[in-house]
């Protein structure tokens, strides 16, 4: 029997490559690009649209590595980001990585204390962030969070947040007054590093420095910090362009956020290796994005399918020009409007994980049907999967389903203050967690998670730590969140609850509960009352999920 272990081509071989670090992806994309358009912008409130060049892209970016540099950020000192779509959130990466420093990817939809953890757990020093985010005051929390950041005058000390010394607020709205600093006097201000200086500490960073933290639920109730390498996101970021066969027309919109890998290398990175123009929209409003697409002349909208759900949904889709769309797959709703015509083959056969920093196997746009259909592609370059039993380890054979492993230059540096041996077999393999398996012609099959994860609108939920808070929820006896299929969202967060003997619990007081401490694509969005002998336990004294997965899609479909 064949061994199930296979391996892509070597990296050496991949024709796209540029620079292996995000300074120098950076550098050289802006380098080629110099006057083109890189960035649309059209501000909340009527202000005028905020367009950059790749050179006045460039330019901001390297005054924020500087200005970092002349604030004590070294190599690989962690700056975290907190922010929408918009110019800066691009600027801030890219001047950070400029100046050594790791971004920290933190999540607008992150409530006050999934800030404070991933804060802590990030160890971040100087933190970028956006004032105003819908009815947020990100100024406000922070100063709940860390009080002495108010009002020390360089630099607050907080036994809660050891670490942060210091923050950026990117909007005009005033902030507090002390270790607050505005994102107009730290861009343009006098406080700034020599370019020399700049530019060394630039030549110094290698492809292996650490250079992003990004966070991703996995089977634990909090979310991992994802560590991932220079190389890592450059790769992707080029190898993105190819993946997807865009042309220096591209202009891109996305739904979500940069700070999840997904949008950070297929959005942004393919957009920019290629010598496009980034249509940002702070956060996904329907209306919005279909006025952005029309009057921006999108080509590649990127969003998931209960999105496309709600642009169809909108009164002004059907009279919205959408000719200028090409980069719009079979899977999408906008295929079918009137003014959408295109050929473009979506590579939709793929398999990845954030720990991977998106997409590990593929099939390219442009690969015949009778090669990519049935499968989750080949591994890309320098990449290597097996197939395990999940049981004992054993390296199982070709069309043996198990669980997929996965290493290769993508693969992340590990977890943040997860010992390697606890995340990487000893060969150097990734669990990923996913079944599948590997046919005889070297194609990965995914068939699903071998783990509880909910995987919604695009994003990993992690059941228990839905559970974790709606137990505080008085009244709730016993809770076991479950994902229920769904046709838009993939799976529908829902929580089974048994409810205390006399209480008076309703599945609308449950779920605003839960929307007080959880991001919003975490909160269950429906609630099933059960009885507690309908919850069966394991051996070790689990809850069964599948019983009650089933249990919960009979009751919604009831």
């Amino acid at each position: 029997m064949t061994d199930s272990t296979i391996k892509g081509p070597p990296l050496a071989d991949d024709p796209i490559f540029g620079p292996l670090t995000l300074g120098g992806f950076f550098r050289e994309v802006c380098r080629r690009n110099g006057g083109r358009e890189a960035m649309a912008f059209h501000p909340p409130g009527g202000k005028p649209v905020v367009r950059y060049t790749y050179r006045q892209m460039y330019d901001e970016a390297f005054a924020v590595a500087q200005a970092l540099v002349a604030r004590g950020v070294a190599k690989e000192t962690r700056v975290g980001l907190l922010a929408t779509n918009r110019p800066e959130w691009v600027i801030a990466t890219f001047g950070i990585a400029l100046a050594g420093g790791t971004c920290v990817a933190l999540s607008t939809f992150a409530k006050t204390g999934e800030l404070d953890y991933m804060l802590r757990l990030g160890d971040v020093s100087i933190l970028i962030f956006e004032r105003s985010i819908l009815n947020r005051d990100f100024a406000a929390e922070l100063v709940e969070l860390c009080p002495q950041i108010a009002t020390a005058k360089d630099a607050a000390l907080s036994p809660r947040l050891p670490f942060l010394r210091r923050a950026v607020c990117i909007d005009d709205a005033p902030a507090p007054q002390g270790a607050f600093e505005s994102w107009h006097d730290f861009v343009r201000g006098e406080r700034k590093a020599p370019a020399a200086i700049v530019d060394a500490i630039d030549a110094e960073v290698a492809p292996t420095d650490r250079a992003l933290v990004m966070f991703s639920s996995g089977s634990t109730a909090r979310p991992k910090a994802v560590l991932q390498s220079h190389r890592a996101a450059a790769i992707q970021c080029w190898r993105w362009r190819a993946i997807l066969a865009t042309d220096p027309q591209v202009r891109s919109w996305a739904a979500n956020g940069f700070f999840w890998s997904g949008n950070f290398a297929q959005v942004l990175g393919s957009t920019l290796a290629a010598g496009g123009c980034l249509v940002l929209q702070r956060f996904f409003d329907p209306a919005e994005a279909l006025q952005l697409m029309q009057s921006e002349r999108v080509t590649y909208p990127a969003a998931w399918p209960h999105q496309w759900a709600r642009l169809v949904e909108e009164s002004s889709y059907a009279t919205t020009d959408l000719s200028s769309l090409h980069y719009v797959g079979e899977s999408s709703a906008l295929r079918t409007h009137p003014t959408v015509k295109t050929d473009w083959d979506e590579p939709w056969s793929a398999y990845g994980n954030t720990e991977t920093f998106t997409l590990s196997s593929a099939h390219y746009s442009g690969t015949p049907k009778e090669v990519s259909a049935g499968n989750h592609g080949f591994p890309l370059h320098e990449n290597t999967f097996r197939i395990i039993d999940p049981l004992t380890g054993r390296v199982l054979g070709r069309n043996e389903a198990g669980e997929i492993c996965v290493k290769g230059p993508t693969l992340m540096l590990g977890y943040l203050r997860v010992p390697a041996e606890d995340t990487f077999d000893p060969e150097g393999f990734f669990r990923t967690g996913d079944g599948g398996f590997i046919d005889d012609q070297g194609c990965l099959h995914w068939h699903g998670r071998l783990n509880d994860i909910i995987k919604t609108g695009g994003a990993n939920v992690s059941p228990l730590e839905i559970d974790a808070v709606l137990r505080t929820l008085p009244g709730v006896k016993v809770v076991a969140t479950v994902g229920v299929p769904h046709d838009t969202l993939g799976e529908l967060v829902v929580a089974c609850v048994v409810p205390e003997e006399g209480a008076t619990l309703d599945e609308k007081s449950v779920i605003a509960f839960a929307a007080k401490q959880l991001s919003s694509y975490k909160v269950p969005r429906r609630v099933v009352f059960i009885d507690e002998s309908d919850v069966a336990l394991t051996s070790s004294n689990k809850v069964k999920t599948a019983p009650l997965r089933e249990l919960a899609a009979k009751r919604l479909a009831g």
